[in-house]
């Protein structure tokens, strides 16, 4: 989609970084297993075990997230 030169290299780099961090694979809260997926977006399902978590868009823990989980933990 973006592998045209129209975009620019700032555009067309942090849309492959996205990518790389949707498409990519994460550990399961639930079961610990590396098997968490994107499966549309912010919902994130384990293929091991069937979890389903709400999670940020790209990743399934955002850094706003883990700075209020730090917080509550006091």
């Amino acid at each position: 989609m973006l592998n045209t030169p129209r975009y620019g290299r700032k555009v067309r780099n942090a849309y492959r970084e996205m990518q790389k961090k949707s498409k990519a694979l994460y550990e399961c809260p639930k079961c610990g297993k590396k098997k968490l997926k994107r499966i549309s977006f912010a919902v994130w399902q384990c293929k091991s075990c069937g979890a389903t978590i709400a999670g940020g868009a790209y990743q399934p823990n955002t850094e706003a997230g883990l700075n209020a989980l730090r917080i509550i933990k006091g």
